[in-house]
């Protein structure tokens, strides 16, 4: 695998405070604005601040997916719910932290401890956590699977 990689997204201006983010690597175009928060922010469309937490939290988890498969841990499924805390630092505003809440589910209770252990590991590895300069806050729950006979 090269070490170098470059990633090309688009972003078209349309009204107002909204515009368009696309990719010619992507099928998908994706409507962002200014978040309600800011003056003249739209509600209910993607803004900076939540491709910010998102693109953390789906870091962790295509990170968690690579090491589980390369650590052999078998698991039932992975859910996350991430916060982004946005505060005015010397007078700039910046997302000061983000609270990942991972929600692993295994079915085997003797790799609890493992499969916490392989979740803080993603989490070190994700190399967006390690490009930007929010505290990153890890709450992983480790869940076991009910077998129904």
């Amino acid at each position: 695998m090269a070490h170098k990689h470059e990633y090309r997204v688009d972003l078209t201006w349309k009204e107002d405070r909204k515009g368009e983010v696309s990719s010619p690597e992507l099928s998908d175009i994706i409507e962002t604005a200014t978040p309600p928060d800011f003056p003249k922010g739209i509600p209910n469309i993607w803004s900076p601040e939540h491709f910010l937490v998102a693109a953390v939290e789906s870091c962790l988890m295509t990170t968690f997916l690579a090491i589980a498969e390369n650590s052999k841990l078998e698991f039932v499924s992975f859910k996350s719910q991430a916060i982004g805390k946005l505060d005015k630092v010397d007078g700039k505003f910046q997302m000061t932290e983000i609270i990942l809440k991972p929600v692993l589910e295994i079915s085997n209770v003797n790799n609890a401890e493992r499969a916490k252990r392989i979740l803080e590991k993603s989490e070190k590895a994700c190399l967006i956590s390690n490009s930007i300069k929010s505290k990153i806050i890890l709450e992983p729950e480790i869940k076991i699977a009910s077998v129904e006979v």
